[in-house]
């Protein structure tokens, strides 16, 4: 049923034909990431063609959200009723019966998109959705329920980990995420944009995998020229997104907001007490809460220490768009970086480059050990930081192997091929040893060093670098 020219999502649109396949009704719950494509996805896969459908409003009141669905009913059914659903026990009840009348061939499919903006303070609306789907949908093997939402903490708190009448009722989840290199890439070129390597991973690095924000790339300029148009210009669709975005998602947006704003001045991450310290949200469940809605919203990451030690996990921001916001626009800093075409060698722009590409490499994961030969061997990605009082040292990347190898990964963003000079040897010398001394670990350690064109061989990479990998093994 899927488009023959749909981008990605090879395996979110086998589950759905599974689900299409089935011989029993099927509840299926999507969430991510605002922008992500979640809505997209579902009406190219069912070529638009619903039995009913319907799209939550946000910020509206229960009387509104009913209108709402009085209106799409009497828009999408035959039906005709007497005066407005009063609740929605009687809104369901009347989609109960426009279904009854479908004459779909296979499975009746209903898509309910951002279903959290329907559940209004003091509404019945859970009560009314577990009624339809328990009472009536699971005595039939034709109906196909999909579900959507933004507000990932709402689908999986009162929906997917309900502890009520839904509780273990969805019978298929998506969670759907960004592009990798390789989607984006595929993109692009869907749209006769034509970059090269370094571009591709530069508008990334901006942006993310989100299609709502590639779509807007304009093929005929360059990737800078395309990132001042988006970001830098008054009117560019994503110099005023970030409030947009966090204020569609959360309630209590401002301390959302202040989280990743503390995050954003610590590119490498921070520990939950320092989080803490430095936000002026007082911990305990708003704070546990906080960060829990982040992370699965596709904000922040937890990265775990080595040897999982729970009290070591650093939290960092994983939407590139968050992270770019606030190195260039927020604030007085977007009249001082206004023009991002003259930025190429400023010292800002490349410190950005530099740690936004580590960040690149660790949501590559997956390619980086196909490129070492690793993909069928049980390894565990993980940050480190260590040493003695006066000698610190940070691993951002290592991979710790069953095979008893452990690669500490270095990433370098560069325009052309990187060099190693000796001072550089010394100090990549001196994080080895540091690690070796301070975890004692037994297993063989491996220099890897990741790059946008690779390395100017000379005895220094010689004698450090086990393994390279390059940016195109990334993009595949």
């Amino acid at each position: 049923m899927v488009k023959s020219n749909f981008v990605g999502r090879a395996k979110e649109c086998k589950l759905l034909q599974k689900c299409l396949d089935s011989k029993r009704s099927e509840f299926v719950a999507v969430y991510g990431r605002r922008r992500v494509g979640k809505t997209f996805l579902i009406k190219e896969f069912f070529n638009y063609s619903f039995a009913f459908s319907i799209t939550g409003i946000a910020n509206a009141t229960t009387t509104q959200q009913l209108f709402n669905f009085d209106t799409e009913m009497g828009r999408q059914s035959h039906l005709t009723f007497d005066g407005p659903s009063p609740d929605w026990l009687h809104a369901f009840q009347r989609l109960r019966q426009h279904l009854e009348m479908s004459k779909s061939k296979g499975k009746t499919v209903v898509f309910i998109d951002e279903l959290p903006w329907f559940d209004t303070h003091g509404s019945d609306f859970l009560i009314a959705l577990e009624h339809f789907w328990n009472a009536w949908a699971t005595n039939r093997k034709d109906i196909l329920l999909i579900t959507c939402g933004s507000a990932a903490s709402w689908m999986l708190n009162q929906l997917i980990n309900n502890t009520g009448g839904l509780h273990n009722r969805v019978t298929a989840l998506l969670k759907i995420e960004p592009f990798t290199l390789r989607e984006t890439e595929q993109m692009l070129k869907a749209k006769h944009c034509n970059v090269d390597s370094y571009q591709l991973a530069e508008l990334y690095m901006c942006m993310g995998g989100i299609p709502y924000y590639l779509d807007a790339i304009d093929p005929s300029l360059s990737a800078a020229q395309n990132i001042q148009e988006l970001f830098f210009e008054k009117n560019g669709l994503l110099n005023h997104e970030f409030h947009n975005l966090y204020r569609s998602l959360f309630k209590r947006h401002d301390i959302y907001e202040k989280v990743v704003e503390v995050l954003s001045g610590k590119p490498y991450g921070l520990p939950r007490a320092e989080m803490i310290k430095l936000s002026g949200v007082e911990s305990g469940g708003t704070f546990t809460k906080v960060l829990a809605d982040l992370e699965e919203s596709g904000f922040i990451a937890s990265c775990p220490a080595l040897h999982r030690k729970h009290k070591h996990t650093i939290y960092r921001i994983s939407d590139y768009y968050t992270a770019f916001y606030f190195r260039f626009l927020a604030g007085a800093r977007q009249n001082a970086s206004a023009n991002w075409m003259q930025m190429t060698d400023h010292p800002a722009h490349r410190a950005w480059q530099g740690y936004t590409f580590e960040q690149v490499c660790i949501d590559h994961i997956g390619q980086i050990k196909k490129a070492l030969g690793i993909s069928g061997i049980e390894a565990t990605a993980a940050s480190w930081a260590g040493g003695a009082e006066d000698q610190k040292t940070q691993i951002d990347l290592l991979i710790d192997r069953r095979d008893h190898v452990i690669n500490l990964c270095e990433c370098k963003f560069s325009l052309d091929k990187y060099t190693i000079t000796k001072a550089y040897a010394e100090a990549l010398k001196r994080k080895v040893t540091l690690f070796k001394e301070a975890t004692k670990t037994k297993k063989a350690v491996h220099l890897v060093f990741i790059s946008t064109h690779g390395l100017n061989r000379n005895s220094y990479s010689d004698m450090l670098v086990q393994r390279e990998i390059l940016l195109d093994d990334l993009v595949v």
